[in-house]
Order: structure tokens, then sequence, then C-alpha cells
């Protein structure tokens, strides 16, 4: 009975179904195939790009955007390397005599408008040196070129010829206006020591090493004041390398010659400590691997700290970081003596202790030259300041009619002796000498009007005394502290840079790569940019060279 109520019930669900699909797959072909304008409206759906495509498009705009900066890059070159014409030297102009091509001289070039003035430049060097990068160039890190920018580079692009005469300057006459130099180089030619008179005259000499009369110092160690000095330390401190490697060299005379002594511990004894370290770590590892556990760094400073510019929170970072690079600080420690093979110490106890050695690098201070001392004693009474030229606030030299200019490490001021004032002032005295030239010009127009009795000409005299009395007002000078940055090696550096009315304390490998990017922009032409970034890029890749000349 249950059998037969199922297979009822079956065949009442198989009779049902054909009464039920039928009608819904009419309704869906309707739906689909649609009939009338709504059916016809609706519009297809959207294609995805193929990724080919999307290929396609990202190359061409890397193209276009490689070409145009490729372009770009090519004029701007091209416009560096061809100068145009400029005015020829104009005898009714003032003359104005630069000595000297450090960053006070070369900030002054670079921002002064020669059409003022007929400009005679004389240095015993026919370029300027970027020094920040130089502890770079005494481990091979750069390239010694690329650091150096030609005078002549940059007064060639000046509206008017510039003068650029590679001398010494051996005197200045303050009374005649005139100045001596002579030419120091290897070959010289029948004339080589000439005086030439001049209206203005910017003394921008620098400063030479100061040993302090400590015996030694010039005879057995290597300084980090010019180029040639850096190419000194780079071929002593290979040559250390070489003589540790000779066959049957003591394993006492192997740690002597690879002890190398730092002395001084402001922003290049550190940085020249921190590229030593990279160049051991990055490059003699692989190279001398025999040696390098035996290379050995000792930065010596004669001050409680190192770095005494930088907040104590960076000088602990130093610290810190040099402990970790297994560098030994020697803080209130002097040096004695430097001998071939050992340098002697003072320690802070007061007992002398004799360090062997292989190489001591002297980073250790500046003093005057002799043509600036000289210059000073021609005023006794007005430049007595050791230091330096005594300057007002418009960096006139004290004792003189206001002819004579001083700027950068020669002079004596409240600012510390370091690129960056040199640099600021450069770029002052440029807008002053502007200012010196327009109010000559106005002048020499006052004259000419005083004579002329028409009413235009009175108008105009009044017109002219009311300009006069406005430039004959010069504002002083004021330094403006951007920041001190230091390069403290393993790919970091230390910033401490003014932030509202504080200060920004920052360490680290990010503040590596602004210290980078610093320097590229203060770079003065696109040639040296270059240069120093493929530099960096080609020891990135292929490591530093170990080679000796």
């Amino acid at each position: 009975m249950q059998a037969a109520r199922v297979r009822v019930l079956g065949r009442g669900l198989a009779s049902s179904r054909p009464a039920v699909f039928p009608r819904f797959q009419a309704s869906r072909r309707l739906l689909t195939t649609g009939t009338g304008s709504e059916g016809a409206s609706a519009p297809p759906p959207p294609l995805k790009s193929s990724l080919w495509k999307r290929f396609l498009q990202t190359t061409g705009a890397l193209t276009l955007v490689t070409v145009a900066s490729g372009t770009a890059f090519y004029y701007f070159a091209q416009r560096d390397k061809t100068p145009g014409v400029q005015l020829p030297h104009d005898p009714s102009k003032k003359t104005l005599v630069i000595c000297g091509s450090g960053w006070g001289a070369t900030s002054l070039l670079n921002s002064l408008d020669t059409a003022d003035y007929n400009v005679i430049v004389v240095s015993p060097k026919n370029y300027f040196l970027f020094t920040p990068l130089l502890p770079s160039v005494a481990v091979g890190t750069l390239a010694p070129r690329s650091i150096l920018q030609p005078t002549r580079y940059l007064t060639r692009h000046k509206s008017r010829q510039v003068t650029v005469i590679e001398a010494s300057a051996t005197d200045v006459d303050p009374v005649n206006k005139t100045v001596t130099f002579a030419d120091t180089s290897e070959i010289q030619g029948a004339v080589s020591n000439t005086t030439i008179p001049y209206d203005y005259l910017v003394f921008a000499v620098g400063a030479e090493v100061q040993t302090f009369n400590i015996p030694g110092v010039r005879e057995h160690a290597c300084f980090m004041k010019e180029l040639e000095d850096a190419e000194k330390m780079q071929r002593v401190f290979m040559d250390c390398l070489e003589s540790a490697a000779f066959p049957g060299q003591s394993t006492e005379e192997i740690k002597r010659l690879l002890h190398m002594v730092v002395v001084g511990g402001g922003p290049t004894g550190v940085e020249l400590s921190g590229e030593l370290h990279d160049f051991l770590e990055e490059d003699l590892r692989s190279w001398y691997p025999e040696l390098a556990g035996n290379v050995h760094i000792t930065l010596v400073e004669a001050l409680p700290s190192v770095l005494p510019m930088f907040s104590k929170q960076l000088i602990d970072y130093t610290v810190s970081t040099f402990k970790e690079q297994k560098i030994d600080i020697l803080t209130k420690t002097m040096v004695k003596e430097i001998k071939e093979k050992s340098v002697v110490l003072q320690m802070p106890d007061k007992t002398i202790a004799e360090v062997p050695c292989g190489m001591v690098v002297w980073a250790a201070g500046n003093t005057l030259r002799k043509v600036t001392r000289d210059l000073m004693a021609k005023f006794p009474d007005a430049q007595s300041n050791r230091r330096g030229i005594t300057v007002d606030e418009c960096l006139r030299m004290a004792g003189t009619n206001g002819s004579i200019f001083a700027i950068g490490d020669c002079t004596a001021t409240s600012y510390a002796p370091t690129a960056q004032v040199a640099s600021q002032e450069g770029a002052y005295l440029a807008r002053i000498l502007q200012q010196l030239a327009k109010r000559d010009e106005l002048e020499a127009r006052k004259n000419e009007l005083q004579g002329a009795a028409t009413p235009e000409a009175k108008a105009a005299l009044e017109q002219v005394e009311k300009k006069l009395a406005k430039v004959e007002r010069l504002r002083p000078f004021k330094y403006s502290h951007q920041g001190s940055l230091a390069y403290i090696g393993s790919d970091k550096a230390i910033a401490d840079l003014p932030f509202f009315n504080g200060n920004l304390a920052t360490g680290g490998v990010a503040t590596f790569l602004f210290w980078r990017s610093a320097y590229l922009s203060t770079l003065f032409s696109i040639r040296n940019r270059t240069l120093v970034a493929t530099d960096w890029l080609k020891v990135k890749l292929f490591g530093r060279d170990v080679s000796r000349e």
C-alpha cells in the first residue's frame, strides 16, 4: 500500500515538471534577448586593458621622462661648457683685486656683478677646492678632480672679463693701493714678479696649518688642508699596508705600521676617522684579509670632547658609534712630539706615553699666513689681534680708509672659521660692492649736475642726492647659521640644525642621506655634482681602488 503511494506520488511529480520548466525557460529567453528599445540600449561591459598595453604605456612614459631629463642635462652641461662673449675691461670702471680662491673669494665671484668693476683674481691655486669632502679623497671614495672647480669655469660666465692670475701675493701697500705677487709655480717665464694697483682689495687668502711648534709635526705628519695633503695621506696609508704585507714582518711591526693616529677632534678629524673605518670594512677586508684585523684607528683630542660645536646628544652618539667601530678616542690628550715611527702623548693624568704608529694625520687648527701678518704689521694700532685681521661690521679692515675688505679664515671675528661663514661673507660682500659701485656712479652724476643752473638740472640733482643718501647706508654683516654636519662612518652622519627657536639634533642613516644631498647641492656646478655622484655610485658598485702610485 505504501509502495503504491510512493509510485503514485512519483508519477505526480514527474507529470508536474513539464508544466513548470517551460515557463521558466521562456521567461529567461525573454530577459536575455529582449524586445524593444530597452534591450537594444544596454552597453556592453568594459574590457580590461591587457598587461602588454600597460607595459607599453609604462615603457613609453619612462622613455619620455628619460629623454626629457637627458636633453635638459645635456643643455645645461653644454651651457656651462661653452661660455658666451664678455664685455672687455672698461678704463672708466674701478679695479677690484681679489686675493684668494677659497670659500670666501669664490662665493664673492659667484654673486658679484662684474659689469661694475674690472676684476682681477690673484691666487696660487687656479681652482676652488670643496674642502668638506677632502677626507673622502684621502681614502679614495672620491677622485681628486671631482671636488675641484676651476676658477675660470666661474669667471668665464660673468658679464665682464675677469683676469685670473696664478700667483702668490707677497705684499700689500695700503698707502699706494698696490698688490705685489710672484709666480711660485715650477715653470716660470721671463717675468715672475709684478705689482698692480687697485681701488678696492678683497683679502681672502685663508690660513695655513697650525703646528703649535710641536717637534716633528711638519716632518712626519700628514696634513688635511689642501688637495695634495689628501693625496699624500692616501699614498702613505697604502704604503703602510704594503710594508706590513712584506714577508718576514713581526707581529709588533705589523701592528705599528697599521696603527693610524688622527690628531684633532673637529669635523675634519672625525670624518677622516669614519672614512678610514669604511675603507677598512668595505675594501681592505676583501683585498688584505690577512692584515685587516690589525688596522687600528686612534683619534686624539686635547679638549674634553670631540666635536665641541655639536650638542652633547650628538657627541655621545658619535662616541658610541666609534666604540662600535673600534675607533679609540683619547680626549684631554696632548701631542708632545711626533717621531718617525711613533707619537709622544701627554695623557689626562699628565703621564707621558710613546705610542708606536705607522701614520699620523694632523687636523688640529689654523694659523695666519706670512702675507697676512705683514699686512697687519702696517697697522700696529688698529691690528693688534693675533688671531687675525680685525674688521668692522661691514668687513672693512680696521685702520684703512675702506678700500680693503677681509673675509674668511684670515680674519678675527666672533664667528667660527668655517666654510659656511666665509661663504656668507663673500655673498654679503658682493652686495656691498654693488652698492658701492652705485654710489660711485651717483657721485659722478652729482658732480656733473652741480655746474648746471637750469631748473631741470636742479631737480635731477635733488633726486641724485636722495638716492646717494640711501646707498651710503651700508647694512652690517649678520651670519645666519644653517647647521652643522659631520660624517661618522658606517653610512651614518650627524646633523645639528636650527629649528624654530631651538636646534634639531639627528643622527643615523637618514641623516647620512641628508648629508650627501646637502653637499651635492652646495657644489658650485653641475659638473662637480655629476662627478661626485658618479664617484659615490662607482664605489658602491666596485669598491675603492687599492693601488698605489
